[in-house]
């Protein structure tokens, strides 16, 4: 690959553990697209040089947005789709040379993807966190009519937060609460990713049909999903929901659909990298 290649990115503070260069690459390669996606690592503090570097750059199609950005790039983008006022965080950004960035969010439908493939049909669930996946996660649990919703959060606050953003009413608990009773728990967080400290949860009051699904992907084999799979409870692990949102990016990025029949090749590629 040369440096004339168009190309899109992923943009994050850390950004070493990203995946998406192995997805998307992965793909290109599959359907002979001759363009490349890279990983680029931009503090908060250089999220101004950097959009303004890429904007006058004309082989870039746009980036991901991961860790802690998924709130602070809206301040850089245009929002025709609403994505601001309903869900309030983006992690796709696309542009033409020297046109407005136009900022969306594929987090929400790559989440879904797992729970719509295996007809999910629960009423209750926690999440945990309240940051930009969070905020992701919250409207795509709502768009799937879940009623009875509790936020698990450091800061109470941020958490009611999540909540009066989605116009939403449910429950705040703090970290080290009882974990209630529901039908699927989602880890939203960093906890439990290499580096991170663990996510250590009392997973006796989930009844035997819950489903717990944990977006960390690094290590693929959270704590928490140790512990569910030890319970005989259903999991989804972290890559469902990358691979989803990255199927979405993919299009936006390079006109193309992702090639989903690959799938078990790509999980495959991705463990192997571990």
């Amino acid at each position: 690959m040369t440096d004339t290649l168009p190309y899109a990115e992923v943009i994050g503070d850390p950004i070493t553990h990203s995946k998406s260069p192995l997805i998307h690459n992965f793909w290109l390669k599959a359907l002979d697209i001759e363009a490349e996606y890279r990983k680029t690592h931009v503090t908060p503090d250089g999220l101004a040089a950097y959009f303004l570097q890429r904007r006058a750059d004309p082989d870039w199609l746009g980036c991901n947005v991961t860790l802690p950005h998924k709130i602070a790039v809206m301040d850089y983008t245009d929002d025709p789709g609403g994505v601001r006022a309903r869900i309030g965080a983006m992690n796709t950004i696309a542009s033409e040379t020297g046109g407005p960035l136009i900022g969306t969010n594929t987090d929400a439908g790559g989440f879904l993807q797992p729970l719509l493939r295996d007809k999910w049909k629960g009423q209750s669930a926690v999440l945990i966190g309240a940051g930009g996946a969070a905020r992701a996660i919250l409207f795509a649990l709502s768009s799937l009519g879940v009623a009875d919703l509790t936020v698990m959060a450091r800061d109470a606050i941020k958490g009611q937060a999540l909540f009066d953003r989605a116009g939403l009413k449910g429950r705040v608990i703090g970290m080290t609460d009882p974990l209630p009773a529901c039908d699927l728990l989602v880890n939203s967080t960093s906890l439990g990713m290499v580096g991170q400290p663990v996510l250590d949860l009392d997973l006796t009051p989930l009844p035997a049909s819950a489903t717990v699904y944990d977006i960390v992907y690094a290590p693929l084999e959270t704590d928490l999903l140790k512990a569910a799979r030890a319970r005989g409870l259903k999991t989804l692990d972290g890559l469902e929901m990358l691979i989803g949102q990255a199927a979405l990016a993919f299009d936006i990025f390079f006109d193309a659909q992702a090639p989903r029949e690959l799938d078990e090749q790509l999980r495959a590629l991705l463990l192997a990298a571990d």
